[in-house]
């Protein structure tokens, strides 16, 4: 990052909800509107000033694939500003907060925002190749002869519809499957995957109960009427006896239960950036700075899919030249309780760091009382293009509550991807 840092000057997000629940009939777009619309309002900037928004999507309406213009619309921001659809999977707002910043180091932009949304609940059903052409071709019959002959060669099967899914093209595994693996490989047990769970949910639950998520939650109205507060998916009365019980759900004798896993879920959230100078210009006290980033992938057909952090982590503490003992906090994304433990094993193992990171000493020990401390996407749900600009958020409000400085974020991404960011507080 250059001299002149890029500022998160402030950001909001929606109530993370469960999929097909009370934002079931919420497009992505009005989500996503609500998130950019606070986040600009709480920024106290002119919304005429905003130059470039980015916003991250992974399962993209097909009326509609590039959500940043569509939030735009629904959010009442002016609809002369540029914007960008970005898809890294779940690392997606994390990588627009980047491209973002990029721009404002560059001096393209010098205010811009970017963020992300999922309604899982507004996916849609596909139809097979065959039907599609079917389908396609009907409209093209102009004589009786040729209507009669597309109705001829109708088939029942073309009303089969496929059912949206999960799954890795290049290896045919879903999330879980690959994750249910990693925890076999690592070694992580049930019990402990079980444990790390309700222990996220009891963290989550305290931090909505002492008012934290407040500082960056906005209500939510639904078309029924409702008034949506908070995260729907957090269990505050979750125990390990209860989690015990649940049944494997990707293999007969895994490991990953609905318990232990993060929900499907609906939610928007999003940031204003701009540079420290220009903050000072306009008299803005930022909630914080982006201190270094860094990405990595692996080869999935050789490697765990969701340990890639792991390996962009020791970049980006390279070069923000920060050293291990001095991150105050850690938001490690938690798809899984078992893609969570291994990536911590991961990171303290010396095996782990000489064999596959080629450094001397393992990249380092995460203190539990520093991990994830308002419990994770496991508790408060994972809208796979929001979570990134939801933990940035989250992280600079709990920075600036204990009085700390530094927190590393990281987030595991399908295709075996990662997105690794280190934020300061002011």
């Amino acid at each position: 990052m250059s001299r002149d840092r890029v500022v998160v000057v402030n950001g909001a997000r929606t109530p993370f909800a469960r999929a097909r629940s009370v934002f079931n009939d919420m497009p992505a777009s009005a989500l996503g509107g609500i998130a950019l619309r606070e986040a600009v309002q709480r920024s106290q900037i002119d919304p005429e000033k905003i130059e470039e928004i980015y916003f991250g999507i992974v399962s993209a309406p097909a009326e509609g694939p590039n959500i940043g213009r569509e939030a735009l619309f629904d959010s009442g921001l002016p609809p002369s500003i540029p914007c960008t659809g970005i898809n890294r999977y779940c690392a997606s707002s994390l990588e627009a907060t980047a491209a973002i910043a990029a721009k404002l180091q560059a001096g393209h932009i010098s205010i811009g925002a970017a963020g992300g949304v999922e309604s899982i609940s507004s996916i849609q059903a596909l139809f097979s190749k065959k039907a599609t052409d079917y389908f396609s071709a009907i409209p093209r019959a102009k004589t009786l002869g040729q209507k009669l002959g597309m109705l001829s060669q109708f088939q029942l099967a073309y009303l089969a519809p496929h059912a949206p899914g999960i799954k890795e093209p290049t290896t045919g595994e879903t999330m879980g499957q690959s994750a249910d693996l990693m925890a076999r490989k690592f070694q992580i047990s049930r019990e402990d995957q079980d444990r790390y769970a309700v222990d996220s949910h009891l963290k989550a639950a305290k931090a909505w109960e002492r008012g934290f998520y407040n500082s960056h939650v906005v209500p939510v109205p639904t078309s029924k009427g409702e008034i949506v507060h908070r995260d729907t998916d957090i269990r505050g009365d979750s125990t390990y006896e209860k989690l015990a019980k649940l049944k494997p759900v990707f293999f007969k004798d895994g490991t990953i239960t609905a318990g232990n896993a993060s929900p499907l879920t609906d939610g928007a959230s999003a940031v204003v950036l701009t540079t420290e100078s220009k903050a000072q210009e306009l008299g803005l006290e930022p909630l914080g700075a982006l201190r270094g980033y860094a990405t990595a992938a692996i080869d999935i057909k050789k490697e765990p899919l969701l340990i890639a952090p792991v390996y962009a982590i020791p970049q980006m503490l390279k070069k923000a030249n920060v050293r291990w003992d001095e991150i105050d906090l850690f938001e490690i994304h938690e798809a899984f309780a078992g893609q969570v433990l291994a990536t911590l094993k991961a990171l303290a193992s010396p095996e782990f760091a000489r064999e596959k990171l080629n450094l001397k000493e393992p990249v380092g020990q995460v203190d539990p009382a520093k991990l994830n401390v308002n419990g994770g996407s496991l508790p408060l749900g994972h809208p796979f293009g929001a979570t990134g600009t939801r933990m940035i958020l989250g992280a600079l409000h709990e920075l600036r509550a204990r009085k700390k400085k530094l927190c590393l974020i990281s987030v595991c991404a399908a295709g075996g991807l990662s997105g690794v960011m280190l934020v300061e507080a002011y």
